[in-house]
């Protein structure tokens, strides 16, 4: 036997087969380029050199190994298609006297020209198109751009041994469903009957209350840290539900049609219910996933699409002056006016030296204590609120602040007698008292939400209670000894002093070095400091920019590349559920023709199934989306991130588009199955 013969068997098997080849092969092309994109952008330096891009180059890294797991998903699922597809073919070999071995043969041939094909293709376009996304990170990242043509030779081969390994799995499992496969069961693989599915009206409600309970989960969540925590598990329920709805609850669905007669009993709906009502089980298994599919498309572009165009609030919320000074002390002592002063008096003489000054000043000194309120009491002690079993929800930062500071601030003359406090909290509190076991008790003379946000921004992710006292040293007098179980202390005591200079933002990085080395030089001389002072940073807002945009712009680019990967997984079972049923109906609809069913009634009765069901999975992803929304707000916030508005448009506009797209696919996948299931080639 020729050498050739095996792979010029399997050359024309993929040509006789290319309506099932080539969407494969194309998106195997597709995801390969994806993937060796994402893998260079990991490995140029050209994006690393300036502070801050080594955030850029770790998501690429994370990126391009979770688009090799989804590649491995979508195209297995792919593949087994194909490989269900051609069981009577391979079942006609082997009756014709070709062995088992000799089919893995021409299987693995197959593998091989499609595996070349892909990875030559999809790393020569990847080559091709590098420079164009290599051109847009630097622009997103605000570099320098350069057009010099490189080849980066350890992201092809790290793409080339991803998907060679995946090609090698597929072959594997093609010849596995051969292997064990009798020539009879693998010719006749295609006419095996089905019974008629049952609907299970248990597992229908069981996915409904799941959906709810995720639901009402979602919109009743009120802490980023609580959100970050259940967003998997509420991932996984979702899913789980979709399925259970999709599967059982459709064939439920094909039911109810069929028992409304005005409905049923038409041209157009009784050839379409009565297929459908037969393969809804596995129909709705394919439903199910291109709705999973859809949702995680949509969630991910308005999550990575709201960082990147909310980058400066991220800035402006993290570091709210241009210059921001942020001093941790290990006791109370630490905040008093005798060690604060002098830490200013160095910072002023610094900014003097440098011929700035400091406008628009914003200082507080806090001691904070996290605890659970229980009434008009708040229970501060760790073992004690850990044996409550509270979720994130329930905890309060109570931060201590001075009344002189916040006059200061505020720009007010309040004045407190010594058990009075002023309170304020993003959480409802309804007492007219506070009460610290195994602190102080106070009288609230004034409470409301407002200064806490004003005051602590979205630096803090649980919910925040600002008590403001006339003295913090001796109002935290019990809470101040109190241990967490590693012996540390629960209280935390920081002075930050942030402000604005006016000069450019060379020179604001140049002031905060240089009001760091000064702070840090002054502490050392003086043994007291170094005792009660642990200086955190001088932070300028300009030198912290890069860090958050280069962040911002590498999320957005890996959420950009995985919504397309999604893309072309939930494609791909879109075409081939479509051309699987194609050739499923293809008799029902002969038989229904030689009776009189004309092509104007056959494409009627085609869009009365797909517009049934076709569009549930779009409809269930928006919802999905809906639901999801106070969740990825949530999120957002631990991104200090709290634009609502910016959050609302990404995602309708992210819906809307993917709506469009979700339609244009459609209308080319119905005409897939008109063509085949009217045998229109062959007939007009």
């Amino acid at each position: 036997m020729k050498k050739s013969f095996y792979p010029g068997l399997a050359f024309q098997s993929i040509k006789k087969n290319r309506k099932i080849y080539f969407p494969y092969i194309l998106t195997c092309i597709g995801i390969v380029m994806m993937h060796n994109i994402v893998s260079t952008l990991s490995e140029d330096e050209l994006l690393y050199v300036e502070r801050g891009r080594e955030f850029v180059k770790i998501i690429m890294n994370f990126g391009k190994w979770v688009i090799a797991v989804f590649a491995f998903i979508f195209l297995f699922y792919t593949y087994s298609f194909i490989i269900r597809r051609r069981k009577k073919e391979f079942g006609l070999y082997n009756i014709l006297g070709m062995e088992k071995k000799n089919i893995a043969r021409i299987l693995f041939w197959e593998t091989l020209i499609t595996a070349v094909i892909s990875l030559g293709a999809g790393i020569l376009l990847s080559i091709v198109f590098y420079k164009a996304a290599e051109l847009c990170m630097m622009n997103m990242l605000g570099g320098d751009l350069s057009y010099d043509f490189q080849i980066f030779p350890n992201a092809i081969l790290n793409t080339v041994e991803v998907f060679g390994i995946l090609f090698v799995i597929l072959f594997l499992s093609s010849v596995g469903r051969v292997k064990f496969l009798n020539s009879i069961s693998l010719l006749k693989s295609e006419n095996v009957g089905e019974k008629p599915p049952k609907g299970n009206i248990i597992f229908a409600i069981i996915g409904l209350v799941l959906l709810g309970m995720s639901y009402y989960a979602a919109v009743t969540i009120d802490n980023p840290i609580q959100a970050l925590n259940e967003f998997v598990i509420a991932v996984i329920i979702v899913i789980i539900a979709t399925y259970l709805i999709m599967i059982s609850g459709s064939v439920v669905f094909c039911r109810l049609l069929k028992k409304n007669k005005k409905y049923y009993y038409k041209s157009n709906h009784f050839v379409s219910v009565s297929s459908m009502a037969y393969r809804m089980k596995r129909n709705g298994a394919g439903l199910a996933s291109i709705c999973i599919l859809a949702t995680m498309v949509l969630v991910t572009v308005a999550m990575t699409s709201c960082l990147y165009f909310g980058n400066e609030d991220i800035v402006n919320v993290s570091y709210p002056r241009e210059i921001n000074v942020s001093v941790s002390t290990n006791s109370v002592d630490g905040l008093s006016d005798d060690i604060i002063e002098p830490i200013k008096k160095e910072i002023s003489k610094t900014v003097k030296n440098e011929g700035a000054k400091t406008d628009n000043i914003y200082e507080f000194r806090c001691a904070f204590i996290t605890g659970l309120t229980v009434g008009d009491t708040v229970e501060v002690d760790s073992e004690r609120v850990n044996r409550t079993g509270i979720s994130y929800s329930d905890l309060i930062s109570f931060q201590f602040m001075n009344l002189s500071d916040y006059n200061r601030m505020m720009g007010s003359n309040e004045t407190l007698k010594q058990d009075e406090a002023l309170f304020f909290s993003d959480k409802s509190y309804d007492y007219d008292r506070i009460s610290f076991r195994g602190g102080n008790t106070f009288k609230i003379k004034t409470k409301d939400s407002m200064f806490s946000s004003h005051m602590q921004g979205l630096d803090q992710v649980v919910s925040v209670g600002v008590i403001v006292v006339p003295n913090i040293k001796e109002a935290i007098v019990g809470l101040k000894d109190m241990k967490l179980s590693s012996g540390n202390s629960m209280m935390t005591y920081y002075w930050d002093y942030f402000f604005d200079t006016g000069l450019d933002e060379d020179a604001q990085i140049e002031l905060s070095k240089n009001i760091e080395e000064s702070i840090s030089e002054y502490c050392t001389k003086n043994s007291l400091y170094s005792e009660l002072i642990d200086f955190d940073e001088a932070a300028s807002r300009a030198s912290n920019r890069g860090d958050i945009f280069s962040l911002c712009a590498g999320l957005f680019s890996i959420g950009i590349a995985l919504s397309v990967v999604f893309l072309f997984g939930a494609v791909l079972i879109i075409y081939y559920k479509q051309v699987s049923e194609g050739y499923e109906d293809q008799s029902r609809f002969d038989i229904m023709q030689k009776v009189g069913m004309t092509k104007k009634e056959i494409r009627k009765s085609i869009n009365s199934q797909l517009l049934t069901v076709f569009f549930l999975p779009l409809i269930f992803a928006g919802c999905h989306l809906i639901f999801a929304f106070p969740f990825i707000q949530k999120m957002l916030i631990c991104f200090k991130i709290s634009n609502t508005p910016l959050l609302i448009f990404v995602t309708a506009l992210s819906f809307v588009i993917f709506a469009l797209f979700y339609v244009f696919v459609y209308k080319i996948t119905s005409n897939s199955y008109y063509h085949i299931v009217s045998d229109a080639k062959n007939k007009e």
